[in-house]
């Protein structure tokens, strides 16, 4: 669910007179972060936890000594546990405190080889020639990924499919509709089937998918094991006029704040983006500049992983 409306009632730090907890402080980015990765406004958020958006902000600036029952909401609200909200997931067994001690100071690089590993280890991984067919293309929306997927399904000869769509067919209304209706845990059920369904039939596919499928966990997983993996990227402003070119009028698109939303939501996405196979930048050339290194880098990765 992307960012669509403002965040409003900001405190700044110069008209709060207490000094902030860093305990509260380190709590607020994490609401933020956490936020920011799900693509949801402040009031979003404080609808979904039945708070007020003041009381919400207070939080996310570390000025407000919320209770422990507010802190679940807000939680629940953000589809993650409280132990994760709080800043330690990992504290539910032994196994997990020797695990986070084992891995607590590896680099990226040492995370990700654990992280195939383990895959392989509990059958999650998948032979590498049926990943290299299926091609999937993450990023924001107005990366190009629905233009650029096309055309390189096109040049590989394999079908092209948008996984919103099929996400639509699933529940037989519109995105907006299903969170309107169902809410973000419906979504990402229909998200999952979507994806499950697209690699069991497809073994050659381009795959163009929503931008925040990397916000679940379990649904990037699938994709990383079944998929080559390609983060379009581009610059906030080619995103924002991208998508207003399209003729997209919703709020994301005419808020007056909606620039500095979507730097919010690239900030807390690209963490994610940047576990793709091949990143290729959109704002770096034309579109068939675009298109050209999208081809190649696929077809490089082909050759290497055959």
């Amino acid at each position: 669910m992307e960012m669509t409306v403002s965040d409003t009632a900001v405190i700044p730090e110069s008209e709060t007179e207490a000094p902030r907890s860093l305990f509260l402080v380190a709590l607020g980015e994490r609401v933020r972060t956490l936020r920011s990765r799900q693509g949801m406004t402040r009031k979003a958020v404080a609808l979904a936890a039945d708070v007020s958006e003041r009381h919400l902000a207070n939080l996310e600036y570390g000025t407000g000594n919320v209770s422990v029952l507010v802190l679940l909401q807000v939680a629940q609200a953000l589809q993650c546990s409280l132990a994760e909200l709080l800043g330690d997931m990992t504290t539910t067994s032994p196994e997990w405190l020797l695990i986070r001690e084992l891995l607590g100071k590896r680099s990226e690089a040492d995370l990700r080889r654990a992280r195939l590993q383990l895959g392989e280890m509990f059958g999650e991984a998948s032979d590498a020639r049926a990943r290299q067919n299926r091609v999937a293309l993450i990023g924001l929306r107005g990366a190009g990924k629905t233009t650029l997927g096309q055309r390189l399904a096109d040049d590989l000869g394999f079908p092209f499919i948008e996984l919103s769509r099929q996400i639509e067919q699933f529940a037989g209304c519109q995105i907006s509709e299903i969170h309107n209706l169902y809410g973000a845990h419906a979504y990402r059920r229909y998200e999952r089937r979507a994806l499950e369904e697209a690699i069991q039939i497809y073994p050659e596919v381009v795959i163009a998918t929503p931008g925040g499928l990397v916000s679940d966990s379990a649904n990037f997983n699938l994709l990383l094991s079944h998929c080559t993996t390609v983060w379009l990227q581009a610059n906030a402003a080619d995103h924002m006029a991208r998508v207003a070119a399209q003729g997209d009028l919703r709020p994301m698109a005419a808020s007056r704040e909606a620039m500095e939303d979507l730097k919010r939501i690239l900030e807390g996405r690209s963490a994610f983006y940047s576990k793709a196979d091949i990143a290729i930048n959109t704002s770096a050339g034309s579109a068939d500049q675009a298109f050209a290194s999208l081809r190649d880098a696929v077809r490089k990765q082909m050759v290497s992983q055959s």
